[in-house]
C-alpha cells in the first residue's frame, strides 16, 4: 500500500478539516442552485502530468461537493487555443508578431487536436465519477455575447487602477485583435502600436499594426463575428474578463476557478483588479488551488525548459511526465491511477495545500493503494 506523503502543518490546513472547506464560505453564502468548476490549459502541446493531475483533481472535488452538499456539479474546460503557434520578428522595427493556434489551424483542425489529447480524459473521469463536463476553446468562448459584453463593460476603468494589476510593469495590459485581411491573423505579439477607441457604451474600435498589411481597424460589438474581431487578451486581462463573465453568466450557478498552485501569485493581482472595479470580497471568484509539481530546485516541473535543454528532468521522474500518452499502461489504469492520487491528496488539508517533487508525486502515483472517491 502506499506510504501516505509526510506533510506539514500549515496556517490554512490548520483552519480546515477538508480540502474542499476552502470553498465553505461561498456556498454558504452564495446558496448556489448548481457549481461548476472552471480548468483550463493552453493547448500547445501534449498534456503533462500536472495538467492531469489538475484536471482529476477538479472532477474528484465536483464529486466530494456533491456528495457533502447534494448540489449538481459539472465541469467546464477551457481550452486555450489562443496559445502562440508562430512568431516572427519584423526586421525593420523590430517588433514581434505572433499567430496563434486559432488563426494557424483553423476551428476544425483546433477542435481534433482537443478531443486527440484532452477528451478520452474527460470522459473516461466523467464516466468513472458521474460528473458531466463540457468543453469551450477559448475561440469559442471570447465569441460569446457574454464574454464581449463584459469586456465592452470593462473598458472605462482601463484608464484606473484597474490597468495597474493586470500590467504593474507597463500599466498597459495587452491586446492582440489579429489582421482580419483573408488567410492573414497576425498581431502584434505585446501590442505596442494598438489602440482601442470605445465609440458608444456597445461598440469599440481597434487600431493595430500587421507586419503584412500595416495598419489596420475592427469594430467590435458584443455580437461581433468571433473570427473577424478575435480579441485575444494577455493572461491576466483573460481571466479578469472570463471570471467576471462567469460570475453573470447563469443564475444560480456558483463558478469555482480551478488551477495549479502556480496561479496563487497571478490571482492576486486578478483579485485586485476586480476590487478595484468595487466587487467586494464576496463577489470575488471562488478558487480551488492545486498542488504543482515541482523539480528538485523547487521549480515547477516544465516540458518546455526541459525540452529546450535549459534543465534536466530531475531525479525521479520519467519521460512520461512530460507527454501522458507515453504512460506505459491503459487510459483506464492512467485514469484509477490519477484518481487514486486524488483520494490521497484530497485525504487532508497538508496533503493538498502544498507543491509535491516530480519522484514524490510519481511515487504516489505508481505504488498501490486503495480508492475510496465518493461517487453515487
Amino acid at each position: 500500500m502506499t506510504t501516505p506523503p509526510a506533510s506539514p502543518n500549515t496556517v490554512l490546513a490548520n483552519a480546515l478539516a477538508s480540502p474542499e472547506d476552502v470553498l465553505t464560505p461561498r456556498l454558504t453564502t452564495a446558496a448556489p442552485d448548481r457549481v461548476v468548476f472552471f480548468v483550463g490549459t493552453q493547448i500547445n502541446g501534449a498534456p503533462h502530468l500536472g495538467t492531469s493531475l489538475v484536471q482529476s483533481l477538479a472532477f474528484a472535488a465536483a464529486a466530494r461537493i456533491r456528495e457533502r452538499f447534494g448540489l449538481p456539479v459539472s465541469v467546464l474546460f477551457n481550452a486555450l487555443d489562443n496559445a502562440p503557434h508562430e512568431v516572427v520578428t519584423d526586421r525593420a522595427t523590430g517588433h514581434r508578431y505572433q499567430r496563434t493556434y486559432a488563426q494557424s489551424l483553423g476551428d476544425q483542425v483546433v477542435r481534433q487536436l482537443v478531443e486527440d489529447l484532452y477528451l478520452p480524459l474527460f470522459a473516461a473521469l466523467s464516466d468513472r465519477l458521474h460528473v458531466p463536463y463540457a468543453i469551450e476553446t477559448y475561440s469559442q468562448q471570447q465569441a460569446t455575447q457574454c464574454f464581449r459584453h463584459t469586456w465592452l463593460h470593462l473598458l472605462p476603468h482601463m484608464d484606473g487602477p484597474v490597468r495597474w494589476w493586470l500590467a504593474p510593469s507597463s500599466g498597459t495590459p495587452h491586446l492582440r485583435v489579429p489582421c482580419p485581411e483573408p488567410g492573414c491573423g497576425w498581431a502584434e505579439k505585446y501590442a505596442e502600436r494598438t489602440r482601442v477607441r470605445r465609440t458608444s457604451p456597445e461598440q469599440a474600435v481597434v487600431e493595430a499594426v500587421c507586419v503584412h498589411h500595416g495598419p489596420y481597424e475592427v469594430a467590435i460589438t458584443s455580437t461581433t463575428d468571433g473570427h473577424l474581431g478575435y480579441l485575444d487578451l494577455a493572461t491576466l486581462y483573460r481571466n479578469l474578463v472570463k471570471e467576471l463573465a462567469a460570475g453573470t453568466g447563469t443564475p444560480g450557478t456558483l463558478p469555482v476557478m480551478v488551477k495549479g498552485g502556480d496561479w496563487i501569485f497571478g490571482s492576486q493581482l486578478v483579485d485586485g483588479a476586480m476590487q478595484a472595479l468595487g466587487l467586494s470580497p464576496a463577489h470575488l471568484p471562488a478558487r480551488l488551488f492545486c498542488p504543482q509539481v515541482v523539480t528538485d530546485t523547487g521549480a515547477k516541473l516544465s516540458k518546455s525548459l526541459i525540452r529546450e535543454g535549459r534543465t534536466r528532468l530531475p531525479d525521479g521522474a520519467q519521460p512520461w511526465m512530460l507527454d501522458t500518452r507515453e504512460w506505459p499502461g491503459s487510459l483506464t489504469e492512467y485514469v484509477e491511477r490519477l484518481l487514486g492520487l486524488a483520494e490521497v491528496l484530497l485525504s487532508d488539508p497538508r496533503h493538498f495545500f502544498r507543491a509535491y517533487s516530480a519522484a514524490e508525486i510519481g511515487r504516489l502515483l505508481t505504488a498501490p493503494h486503495a480508492r475510496s472517491v465518493p461517487a453515487p
